[in-house]
């Protein structure tokens, strides 16, 4: 198919890595943003990660982007993150504050999903963990996203939404992370996490992604509906 009318004749297109990733789905997604009024990222974590070149000469920037998706460097683009995505929100915040000192406008186009299960210092401790533990190694970034999605499996995942309703966050949090340190401490001979510290920076969280939180699905489908 040539190249014009995928731009152009597709209502949405999805880009899919069949393998193993490092595919360059990045470069595609960036190359399609030309005609997109809108980009999704659909799952993954911030282990993944892509640089976008955009100018040329003394006009030329380069972006390194993890979480937010590419069609942030296209103006006029909005930018969702779904709740296939687990989220370390502390990681997001950063990337954010390195954009928009780069001079790009974020946080008025990026919407984020209130399902996104997060990342939290337990799932962390447990990746590097095991990994320690293993004769042999996986290579895994150690940044907690096998052990987010398996608590999201297990109907056990504190999600975005939940940073809204402080309570009912702490007890979700106590119960997690009690059960993540039995098996930190005495399966896998490491230390326990702190449950006050994560808590703290949780809340310090919720306040800063309040502004973006969205439903997806219902601002999808009205992108859609405009055309």
């Amino acid at each position: 198919m040539a190249q014009n009318s995928v731009k152009n004749s597709a209502k949405n297109v999805v880009v899919i890595g069949t393998q193993w990733g490092d595919e360059g789905k990045g470069k595609i997604v960036d190359w399609l943003t030309d005609h997109a009024q809108g980009v999704v990222r659909f799952q993954g974590g911030h282990n993944a990660g892509h640089t976008l070149v955009v100018g040329q000469g003394d006009a030329q920037r380069v972006y390194k982007l993890n979480l937010v998706p590419s069609g942030i460097v296209r103006a006029g683009v909005n930018c969702y993150i779904g709740n296939g995505v687990v989220l370390d929100a502390g990681h997001l915040i950063g990337e954010i504050a390195a954009l928009e000192k780069d001079g790009l406008e974020v946080k008025s186009r990026l919407k984020v999903s209130p399902g996104c299960p997060l990342i939290l210092s337990h799932h962390v401790a447990l990746d590097t963990a095991r990994e320690a533990k293993r004769a042999i190694k996986i290579g895994t970034t150690g940044k907690g996203i096998g052990p987010t999605y398996e608590d999201k499996v297990a109907r056990r995942a504190l999600r975005v939404y939940d940073l809204f309703y402080p309570e009912r966050f702490a007890e979700k949090l106590k119960e997690v992370m009690d059960y993540h340190n039995f098996v930190l401490t005495n399966y896998l001979g490491s230390k326990a996490v702190d449950f006050n510290q994560q808590y703290d920076a949780s809340m310090a969280h919720a306040i800063a992604l309040k502004p973006m939180i969205a439903d997806i699905s219902a601002e999808l489908y009205a992108a859609n509906a405009r055309g």
